[in-house]
């Protein structure tokens, strides 16, 4: 009986290490700032980097994302809005793109602006693609989602520069 009940808390600490769940009990992650042109990404407290990662961004990294399928990554200002534990990209957390100023330069030019942009992994299928390589999404590597979904809450602000 008590070789059972060791055996489960030994296998119970393992399925946690193991868990791509993290728990983050730092400071608060007040705004994210994306550089496209140095492929970087920063989660800031007010005025103090928390954290610095390297990107990849989509296939036609140039440019604000205007309409589905152009493969850019937007620039502009928008909030995480959202996240997906279940992601096929291990984990992902919604940037709220389009925005209605996005909306509206699509819908002038008879076009849709597009959707489901994220910050995600890299699976496995991905592991040897360019280091621009989505639809539009930002990326990082899965260890490093897994700390940024931790950290970074809905409605935290996204500034996107070129």
């Amino acid at each position: 009986m008590k070789r059972r009940a060791v055996l489960s808390l030994v296998l119970a600490a393992v399925a946690t290490a193991c868990s791509k769940f993290q728990t983050y009990r730092g400071p608060e992650v007040t705004r994210i700032h994306v550089l496209k042109g140095q492929r970087r990404m920063y989660l800031m407290h007010h005025d103090e980097v928390l954290k610095a990662y390297d990107i990849g961004l989509g296939f036609a990294p140039v440019g604000h994302k205007q309409f589905e399928g152009d493969g850019k990554t937007p620039e502009g200002a928008y909030i995480i809005d959202r996240r997906n534990p279940n992601s096929q990209f291990h984990l992902s957390i919604g940037v709220s793109y389009p925005n209605e100023t996005d909306m509206a330069f699509a819908e002038e030019q008879g076009r849709s602006p597009g959707g489901d942009i994220f910050i995600h992994g890299k699976p496995r299928k991905y592991r040897n693609a360019p280091q621009d390589w989505t639809a539009g999404c930002i990326s990082v590597s899965d260890k490093e989602v897994e700390e940024i979904y931790a950290m970074v809450g809905n409605g935290t602000p996204i500034y996107i520069h070129p």
